[in-house]
């Protein structure tokens, strides 16, 4: 494996540790009746977003999904403005409008997190080809779930992708489940990555829980994108660490499968790299975790006490 500084593990751990602690604290903020409609966690797939925003630069764009925290996290996010939104309040990224599923900063490269299974590939595809079109060499990364493959906009823009080489990454995140549904009851070939030969792209598998192996990955992917070369479809396989949504119990999911996953957490693994290869000291790593901390409840302070959206700006869009 590749040297890595200390300074850039430090900061892929305090990426994987704030998702972590976003999604819990506002798991909380959910059970009390704070952020209403479907809250879908991104536990246990911390690493995939840190990986490959970590790879990007900031002119690049990404595209997300219903599961999007980590994502807009990972990108960069102000949590103040993603708990705010969470919560419906008009100091949040889109005034309140969107909440959980619908965060976007478009001035920033994050062009949304989408609730249409999939919605958010033919816009990552978009984004891909304006920047080929204008001669930039910006990237486009979108993040697509194991469900959104099997949908019909999947292939199109792959195709499409592929056959006028854009610089376009297609993430997909295989947490093994389209909501309740196993990948492997849906299509024959269950490694999704190998979709992307037929195409002519060029196709990678990684595991989805090491965040050194995604960003490492996700490097080569955005050189060769940036080369021309593109584009790439990178497989990260993964598990959530409960069920599709807060309320979901997740009861379909084998005990010793999730034991299994949750033995490679994602966020426990970053702390260890940041540990033995970035020879960080414990009170180091705790020093990380207390800010992030710190952090989310000035996050969640800030969103609580902000105002809720006025009628009148409210009825001037619908």
């Amino acid at each position: 494996m590749a040297k890595y500084s200390k300074a850039m593990l430090a900061g892929l751990y305090k990426t994987l540790y704030t998702i972590r602690v976003f999604e819990n604290s506002c798991i909380k903020l959910y059970r009390q009746g704070l952020i209403r409609g479907y809250f879908h966690p991104y536990l246990g797939q911390e690493a995939i977003a840190t990986g490959v925003c970590a790879a990007l630069e900031k002119d690049d764009y990404i595209t997300s999904t219903h599961r999007g925290h980590g994502h807009c996290i990972a990108w960069g996010g102000d949590l103040k403005k993603m708990v705010a939104e969470l919560l419906g309040k008009e100091t949040g990224y889109c005034s309140g409008r969107g909440g959980s599923m619908h965060i976007a900063d478009i001035t920033a490269g994050n062009l949304g997190a989408n609730g249409i299974v999939g919605g958010g590939i033919p816009l990552g595809l978009g984004a891909a080809l304006g920047a080929s079109i204008r001669g930039e060499r910006r990237v486009a990364v979108t993040f697509a779930s194991d469900g959104a493959s099997n949908n019909g906009v999947f292939a199109e823009s792959l195709n499409m992708a592929g056959a006028w080489n854009l610089p376009y990454i297609l993430v997909i995140e295989n947490n093994q489940y389209a909501v309740s549904t196993p990948i492997e009851e849906v299509t024959r070939v269950s490694d999704l990555y190998k979709r992307g030969p037929g195409y002519g792209v060029e196709s990678v598998c990684v595991d989805g829980n090491d965040v050194l192996e995604v960003y490492q990955q996700a490097k080569e992917a955005v050189t060769l994108c940036r080369r021309g070369k593109g584009p790439v479809l990178l497989e990260a396989k993964t598990y959530r660490h409960m069920g599709h949504h807060v309320n979901d119990p997740g009861a379909y999911m084998p005990e010793e499968t999730l034991a299994y996953y949750k033995s490679k957490d994602p966020v426990k693994i970053g702390r260890k790299y940041l540990l033995e290869m970035g020879k960080a000291t414990e009170e180091e790593a705790r020093d990380i975790e207390k800010a992030v901390e710190h952090e989310m409840e000035e996050a969640i302070e800030f969103a609580v006490t902000s105002p809720e959206p006025s009628l009148e700006e409210f009825l001037k869009e619908v």
